[in-house]
């Protein structure tokens, strides 16, 4: 079966539907998993070939996931609020929850068997998790009468970042066990902030940006970038093993967000790798675990530190502060029997933020840690099945000082201290079709 006028349309429909409003704050700004069988086991997908998810996670399993085409979509439910507190006479104080709470983010998987050595199939994915809409009017910011969103400017506050992957994946059996994938990848991204009018050297406040006016409420900016994913996996008896590198996707800039983001608006994103084991200790029972590491210390807009002494949106400019990430993946699959199959996983990840960093965080407080998963997967005859997923990432907050303890806005010890938290649930259904 070859990609033909009924598939591409589908590809493109798919990539294009539900593309506002993504978000997702899991492994940092990454989702725990990628296709709907690995988010049931905690993303654990590294050695995995049940799927035409390979692009997303190791090219190199798409040989073994034969020729089929995956369908899915996810409701995510993020919760997220912040609040400050202790401040001179509570004058900025205020306490608030992101009204955005339910978005639906759609995944496609497509493989075609070229040969029985090699295989040619496209992963469409998404990425995102700074969407934020917290309301105005919740703090005064010393202006009694005069109230404010939480962080001194006007409006509603937030953030919306969405990042869209496409990737076209060749994956080849270098030995009957063993195989080498490759994935070309692309980038889409758009990017919109509203309510940072006291950082866009407003009057009464410091020179905070480079770029005057180009900071907040300036619609939607868009970008576009590429990079590569590399990988390997071989089977060695009931033993898996499989290793997965992507370089840095090096993104065009947010040009309407450049007196915001450090390097003149640029958002790459970052560097990750992973290697993953499987093991079948006993017929239709299967173990994985993975570990990743997400380099966000590569990317200066992420990574920098909120206290950096530059302007914002310099090459140096403050970023989020969001430290490199572990996360260990673990999962489990058990056949029921030839036609329904049962999963579970947990995945942890190190929170990348820290309290000095807490204030720009009210806009992207990517807290949580510790999400536990299960799935299962229904066999509907004549080669296709119905997978359902659903994550819980348990509540986790960080507290630190606030900015506003600067000594050229409230002063140390003036300004209070600051509470982001957050949890998450994520239910999710895919249709697969193996032909």
């Amino acid at each position: 079966m070859k990609i033909g006028r009924g598939i591409l349309p589908l590809l493109l429909g798919v990539a294009l539907a539900p593309l506002a409003g993504s978000a997702l704050a899991t492994d940092g700004y990454f989702s725990h998993g990628y296709g709907m069988k690995a988010k049931g086991e905690g993303g654990a997908a590294i050695t995995s070939v049940d799927d035409a998810f390979g692009g997303a996670n190791n090219p190199a399993t798409m040989i073994f996931a034969g020729s089929r085409l995956d369908l899915g979509l996810d409701w995510f439910s993020p919760h997220r609020s912040a609040a400050r507190t202790g401040s001179i006479g509570g004058a900025f104080d205020f306490s608030a929850d992101s009204d955005s709470n339910n978005f639906y983010i759609p995944e496609l998987g497509y493989n075609n068997l070229l040969s029985p050595d090699t295989s040619l199939g496209i992963s469409i994915y998404g990425n995102g998790g700074m969407n934020t809409n917290y309301p105005g009017g919740v703090a005064s910011c010393g202006q009694p009468g005069h109230p404010a969103n939480g962080l001194c400017g006007q409006g509603g506050l937030g953030v919306d970042l969405t990042q869209l992957l496409f990737a076209p994946t060749f994956s080849m059996k270098t030995l009957p066990q063993q195989s080498f994938g490759i994935a070309p990848l692309f980038a889409y991204q758009r990017f919109r902030a509203t309510g940072l009018q006291a950082f866009d050297n407003a009057p009464g406040f410091p020179p905070f940006t480079s770029s005057p006016g180009s900071v907040t409420n300036n619609g939607y900016a868009h970008s576009t970038g590429f990079g590569v994913r590399v990988g390997y996996f071989a089977r060695i008896d009931a033993l898996s093993l499989g290793a997965m590198y992507t370089s840095k996707m090096r993104m065009g800039k947010f040009d309407q967000y450049k007196g915001l983001f450090a390097e003149q608006g640029r958002f790459d994103i970052p560097e990750h790798y992973a290697v993953g084991a499987g093991f079948d200790p006993a017929q239709g029972l299967n173990l994985r675990l993975d570990f990743e590491r997400i380099v966000y210390s590569g990317v200066p807009s992420v990574h920098n530190p909120s206290s950096n002494p530059a302007p914002l949106g310099a090459n140096n400019g403050p970023g989020f502060g969001w430290q490199d990430v572990n996360v260990v993946k673990l999962g489990v699959q058990w056949a029921l029997n030839p036609a329904v199959t049962l999963r579970a996983g947990y995945n942890h990840c190190n929170n990348p933020i820290q309290a000095q960093d807490v204030t720009f965080n009210i806009l992207a407080p990517g807290v949580v840690k510790n999400h536990y998963t299960l799935g299962a997967t229904f066999a509907l005859g004549t080669g296709s099945e119905l997978t359902l997923a659903y994550m819980h990432a348990q509540r986790n907050s960080t507290s630190g000082p606030s900015i506003f303890n600067s000594p050229s806005l409230a002063g140390p010890g003036n300004g209070g201290t600051e509470t982001i938290s957050m949890y998450e649930d994520s239910l999710g259904i895919a249709w697969g079709l193996r032909f």
